[in-house]
């Protein structure tokens, strides 16, 4: 299927690695031109701009903290100045950490929701004037979104506020731009090998259908599929990328 991306200009949020990274790589590989959004490892955002090199493609890196209103205006500025407009943003940039819910320091907690959901608002304000239309947006939950999670609470009511942000922006954005969202299971990246801990392959298999972790190329075709024309009557959903959570 040809997804219609040649050409197209993306900025993706959180890629420098994992989901994020793969994602800027296959726009790539579909002829988009990629922003790489990152925050503090700019080697690694170097490394994902070369991936997208390879596939004969421009890349620009745009540095900033997306739980910060000044830095995300900031870097749409420079994302105007290099490029003027864009056609499709991913907002993949995410933060987690492990602690029990009535164990959770406040301070944790803030900056989870900060990075996560206050992030997403932020991004989403300042990315839709730069988009041209028909445009699309696509923005990252999680599998505990829906499920919840005891022991990091915080990313879960995070992710599960993702999910109604994305429906409220489809309402408020439609037709011109479409935006939806992925919701990731378990996913061979740092947070996700984190989010495991010390489960075993046996949990893998009691969890999911698939019975392993999702690779984060299977996550990003989700997203990149969602944000192509090929998705053009999809507005407002979240596909869950999950492996068959919980159906066994």
């Amino acid at each position: 299927m040809d997804l219609e991306l040649a050409g197209k200009i993306v900025f993706v949020a959180g890629a420098s690695r994992g989901i994020g990274a793969a994602t800027a790589r296959l726009f790539a590989q579909e002829g988009a031109d990629v922003l790489v959004g990152y925050h503090r490892s700019r080697a690694a955002a170097e490394r994902t701009a070369e991936e997208v090199h390879k596939a004969s493609r421009q890349a620009w890196l745009v540095e900033l903290d997306v739980g910060e209103p000044a830095s995300v205006a900031s870097a749409m500025k420079e994302v105007t100045r290099l490029v003027r407009a864009i056609d499709v943003a991913v907002l993949c940039a995410g933060t987690n950490s492990i602690s029990p819910l009535l164990e959770t320091p406040v301070a944790e907690w803030d900056e989870v929701l900060r990075v996560n959901l206050n992030g997403t608002f932020y991004l989403l304000r300042e990315v839709v004037p730069l988009l041209r239309e028909p445009g699309a947006i696509v923005t990252v939950s999680s599998v505990a979104g829906h499920t919840g999670a005891a022991h990091h609470a915080h990313y879960a009511a995070a992710k599960a506020g993702v999910v109604n942000l994305t429906k409220s922006a489809a309402k408020a954005l439609a037709p011109g731009i479409r935006v939806n969202c992925v919701a990731p299971g378990l996913t061979e990246t740092e947070m996700g090998k984190q989010a495991i801990g010390e489960q075993d392959e046996d949990y893998l298999k009691r969890k999911l259908l698939a019975q392993r972790m999702a690779s984060p190329d299977e996550i990003a075709r989700t997203i990149v599929f969602l944000a192509s024309p090929a998705a053009s009557f999809i507005y407002g959903a979240t596909l869950d990328v999950n492996g068959g959570r919980d159906l066994r």
